[in-house]
């Protein structure tokens, strides 16, 4: 039996189940410093109910371990075999060794132990989680990076590889930001998209325009970007790039027009900043319209280059239906939709309600929900731009809008701030459908809104990215007080 110390060291345990984050939960029987035994608690990454493995133990927490496998003695009944032959190192799929069925079990069992463990929540409905219709293929949206260095496998060093090219196009390694592993095939987003990574890298390495290194900010090539609609069938290119080079970008486009026929339209963001980031601060539209535009339901939603979309199509039509249903809007309501992006839902519910108030803290959001609002020729819906960091009051008292009878809320990861969430108990909506990728952060903000007289009604948890621990999760509230 170890004693207490345990940090570095090496042992043998059974993975019991799995919790939130892609973690396998063990416990190891340990004799405390004044001779009594305690099981401590280890979390073990990449680790499956069932699993029996040595495992070393990295760091010590408060009233836990955190420890990574070196040996896999007896591999779980969940485990399978990995497709992509870049698994384990790509930090992209990182269920992709484990049975579909087996990860939507697991997902579910996660946001039903936030809510009834965490959130100390009871008697509210339970549904079951809805699995993705496809596990490949899934992703409209794909960002890869250039870089001069690649990222070299263990197999590859003790092979003594070398590698002459300068120029690299793929994914980066997590943690790792100098270097990407160079992607020849990916199995998320599309045949298509694998074409088109490899074609554009083969054109620049002839033509030798270097990648940007943020070593000593030089070079040209920084991202590429390609989106991709679920059901209208077009296909945006959009080269990042550090700088403008018209005669080069319009070679580039004939070239992969060429060979992938399937492209409806080139644009070139131009990132003249030191930041790694896709994004540019102007683009130019080298072919096409610069825009794709997709449906979900019987809204047609229009994608430049930086707008925000759900990046599965096929599972965000199901998120949307979920929250339509639970929020049960009639002709009479007047319904707030809080972080409304480019205003997908807010347009989405709109020929239920009477009135639809969308609020975004960007910008450019806001532009492009204006555009959608246009094109899907809606006029009772209004969209405002709102800090909804700080108070989104302002914008409702300033324009006299009516109090809302319905509220709908999809907040980044790190979920509502408690200013909103405030915000959101003086207006005292009758129903509030929460739509959150990140469960935990929801349960916290829930926990709030029920301190002010909300009661949790249901939730139903929507997995739209196979393979990764994400999921999504949409809950119905409603005021009893």
């Amino acid at each position: 039996m170890s004693r207490t110390k345990l940090k570095n060291e090496e042992i043998t345990v059974t993975i019991e189940s799995y919790v939130f984050e892609g973690k396998g939960l063990a416990r190891h029987r340990n004799t405390l410093p004044d001779g009594t035994e305690k099981d401590l608690v280890i979390f073990v990454d990449h680790a499956y109910p069932g699993d029996t493995a040595v495992v070393e133990i990295r760091k010590k927490k408060k009233n836990y371990f955190e420890a990574v496998i070196r040996e896999l003695i007896t591999p779980s009944p969940y485990r399978q075999t990995a497709l992509c032959k870049y698994f384990g190192v790509c930090g992209g799929c990182r269920q992709q060794d484990m049975v579909y069925e087996q990860q939507t079990k697991f997902k579910h069992e996660q946001v039903v132990n936030l809510f009834t463990r965490q959130g100390s929540f009871s008697d509210f409905e339970i549904l079951d989680i809805v699995p993705a219709p496809s596990e490949f293929y899934y992703r409209n949206k794909m960002e890869f990076t250039f870089a001069r260095k690649r990222w070299l496998t263990r197999d590859e060093i003790q092979g003594d590889a070398q590698f002459s090219d300068a120029l690299f196009a793929g994914l980066h390694v997590p943690g790792v930001y100098d270097k990407v592993i160079d992607i020849e095939e990916c199995f998320l987003q599309s045949r298509e998209s694998n074409a088109i990574l490899n074609y554009s890298r083969d054109f620049f390495l002839k033509k030798g325009i270097p990648a940007y290194t943020t070593s000593d900010h030089t070079g040209f090539l920084r991202n590429l970007v390609i989106r991709q609609t679920g059901n209208t069938n077009q296909l945006m290119v959009n080269m990042v790039t550090a700088g403008e080079n018209p005669e080069l970008m319009g070679e580039y486009s004939g070239y992969i027009r060429a060979l992938v026929p399937e492209i409806t339209t080139i644009v070139n963001n131009i990132n003249l900043g030191k930041a790694s980031v896709a994004v540019g601060e102007y683009e130019i539209v080298i072919y096409g319209p610069g825009y794709i535009e997709d449906v979900i339901g019987h809204c047609r939603f229009r994608i430049s280059t930086n707008s925000f979309f759900q990046t599965n199509t096929r599972q965000a039509e199901r998120l949307y239906a979920i929250a339509r249903e639970f929020a049960g809007i009639k002709k009479s309501d007047v319904v707030y939709d809080l972080y409304c992006g480019a205003g997908t839902i807010s347009l989405y519910v709109a020929e239920d309600a009477k009135e639809v108030y969308g609020f975004e803290a960007s910008a450019s959001s806001i532009k492009d929900a204006a555009v959608n609002q246009q094109i899907n020729n809606n006029s009772n819906t209004r969209f405002f731009e709102s800090n909804l960091y700080k108070s989104f009051l302002p914008e409702v008292e300033g324009n006299n809008l009516p109090k809302p009878d319905i509220l709908i809320t999809d907040p980044p990861r790190n979920g509502m701030h408690t200013t909103t969430v405030e915000d959101i108990l003086k207006l005292k909506p009758g129903k509030i459908v929460y739509i959150s990728c990140n469960p935990a952060t929801q349960v916290r903000d829930i926990k709030l809104l029920a301190e002010g007289g909300y009661k949790l009604q249901k939730i139903q948890p929507v997995d739209m990215f196979p393979h990764t621990y994400h999921i999504e999760n949409v809950a119905l509230l409603k005021y009893e007080v």
